[in-house]
């Protein structure tokens, strides 16, 4: 049976809320926000496992991205006439012949005006998941025979982290690391930056000793990003296994990094600023090495 929600005062609407808003309450439920077709999909096909949906016929019966068909879960039907759209009570039938949920996911049919409370853009599709969290380490990463690795040491904005996920998924990284995090991984802006991202690209969280240990073990040369005693990025060889280490704008990289380095790295600055934005400093590094590679 499938619960319709027509009050932005029901609980399960409160609870969704949030869980959008405070870190707290997702390390506290076990759960994140996960919003629109293309996200959701690529989660399911990650492994996350949903606890409750939020769907509401009237937009998602209207069409949207194709997610499903491009992370190869069922294609998505001809979308229904505005005119006609899907019938309420049936939610569990649309989206089970979409997705293959399980028979515990709770499913809530909504209004238009609650989905529109609840949705934090336009062009969500009408859809917005409570995923339930898995936690990585570095001893659950599956590397290639030369592994391309970014780490990022206290990357502070949610968004910087998304952007930089993207830049990973295009480049073929094999994992991303966060060491010592000053935001969460399942930050709803972090999620939204990276367009699906974080569940395409392996990404941990770690100590920056705990990661410097794993790169060594794992044999990984270790290229650091800093504008003292370096060498312009283009004359490093990334074409070995490879973690490319950044830190913060504001900061750059702790003591720890610069001394497990086996090669600082730079990008040549011909302005009167000394620094680039953190993820397009990343992208850089990363189509390098994806051109050597080449």
């Amino acid at each position: 049976m499938t619960e319709r929600i027509t009050s932005g005062q029901n609980s399960k609407i409160k609870a969704l809320l949030a869980l959008q808003e405070k870190s707290r309450e997702r390390r506290k439920q076990g759960l994140f926000i996960v919003e629109g077709r293309r996200e959701f999909g690529l989660c399911l096909a990650a492994g996350f496992v949903p606890d409750s949906i939020f769907y509401c016929p009237e937009i998602f019966g209207a069409g949207g991205d194709r997610a499903p068909s491009e992370v190869g879960l069922r294609p998505t039907p001809p979308p229904a006439s505005p005119a006609v759209p899907p019938l309420p009570g049936r939610g569990r039938h649309v989206l089970q012949g979409l997705y293959p949920l399980q028979e515990e996911t709770k499913i809530f049919e909504v209004s238009r005006e609650v989905y529109e409370k609840i949705a934090y853009r336009d062009g969500t599709e009408g859809i917005i998941a409570e995923m339930k969290v898995r936690t990585l380490g570095l001893e659950d990463l599956h590397l290639g025979a030369q592994p391309l690795v970014v780490v990022l040491e206290s990357v502070e904005k949610p968004g910087n982290l998304g952007a930089i996920l993207r830049s990973a998924d295009a480049a073929g990284a094999d994992a991303v690391i966060v060491c010592d995090p000053l935001t969460d991984l399942f930050n709803p802006n972090l999620i939204r930056a990276s367009l699906g991202a974080l569940f395409t690209t392996q990404t941990v969280t770690a100590t920056s000793e705990e990661t410097i240990k794993w790169l060594k073990s794992n044999r990984v040369q270790i290229f650091t990003a800093q504008l003292q005693d370096s060498d312009l990025y283009y004359e490093a060889d990334f074409r070995g296994p490879t973690a490319l280490v950044m830190g913060t704008e504001s900061t750059g990289l702790t003591e720890c990094w610069r001394q497990a380095a086996d090669r600082r790295i730079r990008i040549p600055m011909q302005g009167r600023l000394d620094s680039l934005n953190v993820s397009v400093s990343a992208a850089i590094l990363l189509y390098e090495a994806l051109r050597q590679r080449s």
